[in-house]
């Protein structure tokens, strides 16, 4: 089991949100609880990544409206991290410089204001800043566990977005959909922009790539791609605005 980073997340303010790290036993709890709620009962019971982990909150008025995990990595310990129980990431192993692992994003489906994945990633560009992380990568879900109604984003990804060669993620699920290997087709853009999911978009806007495949991951109900983010490889506008926020 890999060990998290111990520099803590930290807290910041804008407007009506707060990020921060949790601080006790309700703070985790409340993140258990949001989780709950948006993958069921599969991704909000905690499990062996929980417990080295740092949880994080986007809260308002006392109420958690986003959460997260993030622990920090080597390149040898990937074979520890939580997306290396589906993608074969031996070729990241050589990958030189600190890593972030995030996991479990998710904002309660009652709050739909932009400016809460703002802030997150507002909290996370300081982070990233102050621990020199060189890579972010994580599995970046699609609800539910039938391609279909994503073909679309499916296919963006595999015109413009998808990993270099040499840092692939290979295939290691057992249920796997290889999007990457079908014909190419001119994917529907606003079709594919609507249906990708926010964070991966955002991932992508920042110059991010993702695996050749998604894997059908039933237990917690969803598709997911390894996504990956060379912090090196962000546009500096992107990043002034984004270290605008902090």
């Amino acid at each position: 089991m890999a060990c998290a980073g111990r520099a803590m997340m930290i807290a910041l303010e804008r407007g009506v949100y707060t990020v921060r790290a949790a601080q006790d036993a309700e703070d985790r709890t409340a993140a258990m609880a949001l989780r709950n709620r948006c993958f069921g009962s599969a991704g909000g019971t905690p499990d062996v990544f929980d417990d080295t982990a740092q949880q994080v909150l986007v809260t308002t008025q006392g109420r958690a409206v986003a959460t997260f995990r993030m622990s920090l990595l080597s390149g040898p310990q990937f074979a520890q991290s939580y997306s290396a129980q589906y993608y074969d990431l031996r070729a990241l192993a050589q990958f030189r410089g600190p890593m972030l692992e995030l996991g479990r994003f998710c904002i309660h489906p009652d709050h739909t204001d932009p400016d809460i994945l703002r802030i997150a990633w507002a909290a996370l560009t300081a982070y990233v800043d102050a621990q020199e992380i060189a890579l972010l990568f994580g599995c970046s879900s699609f609800l539910g566990t039938n391609p279909a109604p994503y073909l679309d984003a499916f296919g963006l990804l595999q015109a413009r977005h998808l990993a270099p060669d040499r840092w692939a993620p290979q295939i290691s699920a057992d249920e796997v959909f290889p999007f990457a290997s079908l014909p190419a087709a001119p994917p529907d853009l606003r079709k594919a922009t609507a249906t990708l999911p926010p964070l991966l978009r955002t991932y992508l806007m920042m110059g991010g790539w993702v695996s050749d495949h998604a894997v059908i991951d039933r237990e917690m109900g969803t598709l997911h791609v390894f996504t990956g983010l060379e912090t090196q490889a962000i546009p500096p506008a992107r990043k002034k605005l984004l270290r605008a926020l902090v």
